[in-house]
């Protein structure tokens, strides 16, 4: 029996080899070298990367362009995540329903999630052109003079949460949807026999028991957020005046524009802190909202 279990434990080991290699080339090592690197000033196009310890966060933390970035990134946040999960919450519950067409719209809907990042915003960056934009002449038609979407600071961001609601909304809709189906239909029947309405059968019943499939879209959701990048390449370029400037964006512009990439390598840590801690936090308050069965 004991030999049994030491050959089994072996024929995992053996199985688990090929990822394990996959996972230290393509993910540890390139994490502990960016770890490296971001102590560095090295650029790209010439030369060996030079040891200069903490100086590239040193004029991170203490220029005001990183707390600039942030600001832009809390506020794509503030305006996305809401947005998309209200938005993907109630298309999931029409999803739910029994409408013949139902099936009809989920396959419309998933069509943005299909369609590549840079073919979208081609298109929005022409539909929002504040001079003749498809959006801008569709508002004209009811007397509404629409804002210049992408040139305007105070529209720009709002512009790139519009497309990127419309990109993901297919996308976390369904699986919001999958949530749904998920949840025992007995106890809707009885609720509806101990006389409960639409609105309390959603407030008591749907909700809490979709919490954990809500709690797995907003951690998604929110680590997207942060990695906001090519909406706003193609869109915006990070303009104007920098409304749009996200730290994905300035890793990039560090980087492969700059080629300072022990300063772009430094930025990427800190957005990998960021992005650990933030979910740390959401795991540990989930406690006190996501109910599972």
């Amino acid at each position: 029996m004991i030999n049994i279990q030491k050959k089994a434990k072996v024929v995992i080991l053996l199985l688990l080899v090929p990822s394990l290699i996959g996972f230290i080339v393509f993910s540890l090592l390139p994490i502990i070298s960016a770890f490296y690197l971001s102590f560095t000033s090295w650029s790209v196009i010439g030369g060996s990367p030079e040891f200069i310890g903490f100086k590239n966060y040193i004029d991170i933390f203490k220029g005001d362009e990183f707390y600039r970035v942030m600001t832009n990134t809390l506020k794509f946040i503030v305006l996305y995540i809401p947005a998309i999960m209200i938005s993907s919450f109630v298309i999931a519950l029409l999803f739910d329903s029994k409408a013949k067409s139902a099936g009809a719209y989920r396959t419309l809907l998933f069509i943005p999630v299909l369609t590549s990042w840079v073919a979208g915003a081609v298109i929005w960056k022409s539909v929002l052109n504040g001079q003749y934009g498809l959006l801008n002449n569709a508002l004209a038609l009811i007397g509404i003079e629409g804002p210049a979407w992408l040139t305007d600071p105070k529209w720009a961001m709002v512009s790139i949460v519009m497309v990127s609601v419309w990109k993901d909304l297919g996308f976390f809709s369904l699986i919001i949807f999958g949530g749904l189906r998920s949840v025992d239909y007995t106890l809707y029947e009885a609720a509806k026999i101990d006389g409960a309405n639409s609105r309390q059968i959603l407030a008591k019943i749907t909700f809490p028991l979709v919490t954990p499939t809500l709690f797995f879209v907003l951690i998604t959701t929110m680590i997207n957020s942060f990695q906001l990048f090519p909406q706003v390449m193609v869109m915006t370029g990070g303009g104007p005046v920098g409304s749009t400037q996200v730290i994905v964006e300035r890793i990039y512009t560090y980087g492969f524009r700059y080629f300072n990439m022990g300063y772009a390598t430094a930025l990427s840590i800190i957005l990998l802190v960021i992005i650990i801690t933030i979910t740390l936090i959401q795991l540990k308050l989930q406690k006190k909202w996501v109910f599972y069965e």
